[in-house]
């Protein structure tokens, strides 16, 4: 495995952007966010992709939070934690407001800043044993508004407060109970279901897909869509890969589409 912390890979219009330090389980750092961001925001811009896999290197976990011993030097005060935050929450809002649709593929643990990771996924496969919580009330530490509102996006009101009022760490059945996954699958079935969903992705029209992540974001704001945004979603009529995907519906065929 390469000693970069964060490796991207790429097959065909699936890249997959792996968190790696597998010796520490992942646990995050402050070059992990930056390179994170910097990931993220380089693959957002790329109109051959169809989806982003985000996982943690090896078996034994997604990522376990942010790795304690950084605390020492670079988030010791409010002053270093502000300038940590200006890295770590820039990166954070490159995984949710990536472009193309992302999937979380969740080995093992999944704990504080990998569930926020996570969380900013579209959506989250893990396997029966991987393990939950934001526990950050044990070191005393408040979650700041953004990363509240990872969670939220995902477990609601009633689920973010309950994780962060009780620290407690779950399993991926309570998980899925609170939406903080999207599907279970057995241990050993967890990549393969990963791929297969951003296979199943990558086959869809990617210009919906943008769209329609955008129109999601767009209703989290409460004001009142304008006449513009409200006839966006007309636009796709005028797509060639709208006539690409009729066609190949009347012909019982599978449709091959170009992203215009």
């Amino acid at each position: 495995m390469s000693t970069e912390v964060v490796l991207v890979s790429r097959d065909d219009d699936i890249a997959t952007v792996i968190l790696n330090r597998p010796e520490k389980l992942n646990a995050l750092t402050k070059p992990m966010w930056q390179r994170l961001g910097e990931a993220m925001n380089a693959l957002s811009t790329d109109d051959g992709l169809r989806c982003v896999v985000v996982r943690g290197a090896g078996d034994k976990a997604f990522a376990p939070g942010n790795d304690i011993a950084e605390f020492e030097h670079d988030r010791r005060n409010a002053a270093q934690a502000r300038a940590y935050g200006k890295i770590h929450l820039p990166a954070l809002a490159a995984v949710r407001e990536c472009r193309h649709p992302t999937v979380a593929l969740i080995k093992g643990i999944c704990v504080g800043g990998g569930l926020e990771i996570a969380s900013a996924c579209d959506l989250r496969i893990c396997g029966v044993s991987s393990r939950f919580g934001i526990p950050i009330s044990r070191l005393g530490l408040a979650a700041g508004y953004e990363e509240i509102r990872t969670l939220l996006n995902v477990a609601g009101r009633a689920g973010t407060l309950e994780l962060l009022l009780e620290g407690r760490v779950i399993g991926a059945d309570e998980a899925l109970q609170k939406g903080l996954v999207t599907r279970v699958v057995a241990d050993n079935q967890v990549e393969a279901e990963a791929y297969a969903t951003a296979r199943r992705i990558a086959d869809g029209a990617p210009l919906v897909a943008r769209w329609h992540k955008k129109f999601i974001r767009r209703l989290d704001d409460l004001r009142p869509l304008t006449a513009e945004e409200l006839d966006e979603a007309y636009r796709s009529y005028d797509s060639e890969d709208f006539q690409i995907g009729y066609r190949a519906f009347l012909a019982k065929t599978k449709p091959k589409f170009r992203g215009r």
